[in-house]
């Protein structure tokens, strides 16, 4: 199923991709991942299949940041890629972490696949609580047609050991809203994560996934 089609009935959950940009080290810096599933808001976009992700981000000292990531999809149609453009402003108003953006999700090939969101987050040591809008999208979807609101927890429990726990629950015009929830470990670079939503007639509902990420200095 398309990503953008998800977006607007409300049926594609999983973590929020935020980012704290806030913190970000000054300069370009790329990045590579793979995975055993490319999950997106609770709902494989590989056909339950391997990923190979990679990005290049660039922070400036003033807080504002602009990046583009990519990976392969499997939608069951031609599509076979997904490209993706952000740009943003973190800071900080004392304690709390502030992400402000705007994100672009391309898919080569497919003539409506195509959305966009802005998005807001706040962070306060362990915890994240944020959220997506719909901006605009191919298939015709109007600003603030469907939104993303998530809260995620995350705590190292031993050395180099993060545990980490997410809800998220999604709206949209016409479409209800569905849930989705999960927890993770990561260490070194690898994450593992289960992921489930409250939605029964997407078969099978838990996820479970390994991925291996590394950030470059450019």
């Amino acid at each position: 199923m398309k990503k953008l089609s998800l977006i607007l009935s409300a049926t594609l959950l999983t973590a929020g991709i935020y980012s704290e940009k806030s913190h970000a080290v000054e300069g370009l810096s790329a990045n590579v991942g793979v995975t055993s599933n490319y999950v997106w808001r609770g709902m494989t976009q590989t056909d339950d299949q391997p990923a190979i992700s990679g990005g290049i981000d660039y922070n400036a000292a003033s807080g504002f940041y602009v990046g583009t990531w990519a990976s392969n999809v499997d939608f069951g149609d031609d599509t076979s890629a997904e490209v993706d453009f952000y740009a943003g402003y973190g800071f900080d108003a004392g304690e709390v972490a502030i992400d402000l953006g705007y994100i672009f999700y391309g898919f080569p090939g497919c003539g409506d696949c195509d959305a966009s969101e802005v998005y807001a987050s706040a962070s306060w040591e362990a915890i994240t609580v944020g959220a997506f809008v719909t901006a605009d999208s191919e298939a015709g979807a109007d600003f603030g047609d469907a939104h993303y609101i998530y809260a995620d927890l995350a705590f190292e429990v031993a050395q180099g050991l993060e545990l980490g726990f997410h809800y998220g629950i999604s709206d949209s015009d016409g479409g209800g809203s569905v849930s989705d929830y999960g927890v993770s470990l990561s260490k070194d670079n690898f994450t593992f994560s289960v992921t489930d939503m409250d939605d029964n007639a997407i078969e099978p509902n838990v996820l479970f996934v390994i991925s291996y990420s590394v950030d470059i200095d450019l």
